[in-house]
Parts: C-alpha cells; sequence; structure tokens
C-alpha cells in the first residue's frame, strides 16, 4: 500500500488507500469485517452488514468464505441486508441478486436463511413502497448497519444510487441509467434483457451505516472514483456524497488509483 502524502490528503476528500491488487484490498475488507463478528459474537451479539453485488466485492466474499471454513469465523449470530435488486427478478433467476448473494457467499458459510435479506425484486408495483419502507425498518430493527461494503458504477452510483439521487434518499424504486444497462448487457445476454428498474437502499441508508468500504477496480473505475473522492459533493454524483460520512474508507488497485491527483501530478 503506498503512504498517503499531504498533497493527496489535502485533495481527497475520503481517506484513500491504494493496493497492488484486489485481492490485497479485498484481504484487508475481509479481516476488518471478520474482526467486528468476532468481538461481537464474543459478547454475544449481533453483527449487521451492508452487501453489495457485482463483480467488485467477490474477493471479499471468497476470502469471508474462506476465514469461515478455516479460522472457524462463524455467521450465526451475522445479519446481512443487500443493497439493491433488479425489480422483476425473483430469487431463482441466475441474474438476481440474490442468487448472486447465494453463490458467492450465503451458501458457504453457516448464517441463518432468514438473516440474509436482499430486496424483493418482485413486489407488486402498488406495494413497492410500503415495502421500501418495511425495508427501512428491518434494518433499524436489527440495530443498524454496522459496516457496508460499496462498489461505484461508471456514473457513480452507490447501490443503484444513480445522477440525481438526493443526500436524504431512502430505499425505493428507481430507473437505470442507460450507462448502468450497458455495463449489465453482458451479464443479461443483451442490453433488451436488462431490467430497466431496481430497489435500492437510499444515499441516506448508505450513509446511516457507521463504517463504510467503497472498493474499486480497474481502468474503467479509475476517472468516477477521482471525481468522487476530490471532487465537490453533488448529487450528480452519489458517490461523493460519502465525504460527509465519518468513517469511510476507499480502498483501490493500482489501475483504479490511475485518475488521482497524487497519480497524475506527483
Amino acid at each position: 500500500m503506498n503512504d498517503d502524502s499531504a498533497d493527496a490528503n489535502l485533495r481527497e476528500r475520503i481517506p484513500t488507500a491504494i493496493y497492488s491488487t484486489a485481492k490485497d484490498a479485498s484481504a484487508v475488507v475481509a479481516r476488518e469485517i471478520s474482526d467486528v463478528i468476532c468481538s461481537r459474537n464474543a459478547e454475544g451479539n449481533s453483527t449487521v452488514l451492508g452487501l453489495a453485488t457485482g463483480s467488485t466485492p467477490t474477493g471479499v466474499y471468497q476470502e469471508l468464505a474462506r476465514l469461515h471454513k478455516e479460522e472457524s469465523l462463524s455467521f450465526a449470530k451475522v445479519r446481512t441486508f443487500n443493497l439493491d435488486e433488479y425489480y422483476g427478478l425473483g430469487p431463482t433467476h441466475p441474474e438476481s441478486y440474490a442468487a448472486f448473494m447465494e453463490r458467492h457467499l450465503f451458501s458457504k458459510v453457516d448464517i441463518p436463511s432468514d438473516a440474509a435479506v436482499v430486496p424483493d425484486g418482485t413486489v407488486p408495483r402498488e406495494e413497492v413502497s410500503a415495502y421500501c419502507e418495511s425495508y427501512e425498518k428491518s434494518i433499524l430493527e436489527a440495530g443498524g448497519i454496522d459496516i457496508q461494503v460499496l462498489g461505484i458504477g461508471r456514473t457513480g452510483h452507490i447501490g443503484f444510487n444513480e445522477p440525481g439521487s438526493g443526500r436524504d434518499s431512502r430505499t425505493r424504486l428507481v430507473e437505470l441509467d442507460a450507462l448502468t444497462r450497458a455495463d449489465a448487457a453482458q451479464d443479461f445476454l443483451g442490453e433488451e434483457n436488462v431490467p430497466p428498474y431496481a430497489i435500492t437502499m437510499g444515499v441516506g441508508t448508505i450513509l446511516d451505516a457507521r463504517k463504510v468500504f467503497l472498493l474499486a477496480w480497474g481502468t474503467p473505475k479509475a476517472a468516477i472514483l477521482a471525481k468522487a473522492v476530490e471532487d465537490s459533493i453533488s448529487e450528480a454524483l452519489p458517490a461523493s456524497f460519502l465525504q460527509e460520512h465519518k468513517d469511510a474508507n476507499v480502498l483501490v488497485d493500482e489501475a483504479a488509483a490511475a485518475e488521482l491527483s497524487r497519480h497524475r501530478h506527483p
């Protein structure tokens, strides 16, 4: 990991750590999550995690599964809430985020099935608003999110909070940006097959988490990551709201860090 320079600290409005590889950074996040779970388990208390999907967090989930298998990390008292789900997809659809989480984490650890919560993409349209309110209530009743894991989309979205999402937005039905749908096209064998809507936690919901890890890997994320970390806060760039969080942490690989000022103007 590179040391932050004084100039970088001035430009970077969220603490940002650069790692040689995504695997290295993922291991750091997994260990932090593990430490919290172990501490809470020892106290007899539960841990509440906010989880993301897509290729970005898979290394974290792989390492958590390894820690469960090889170091007896128990998820028996863990509760999870996922950021989002495509609207119209049920949990058995292979591209649903419920199925994604089952493949990458839930089936590999000892988390109780009723403790792993992903938004329901099949709620009737007229019931979506009430359902989203109940999702928020469930998070509060669980004690709030201890650690929230995030990726960042090329639109600057966190969760599916696309440009225009407000600081105080809450769990709701949203329309996906054309760029977001284009980026998902390969998974759905064509952009025309990507659902146009999703249910997502809001920016305000995310900011309520006690600790946040934003992860970004690869050159395609470099430009938007630099804007989120260094530019002013704006609804046009929802990830920039993380600058207001008291314990937000950005972890990137060398490629995703390429547009940061410390790289462009060392």
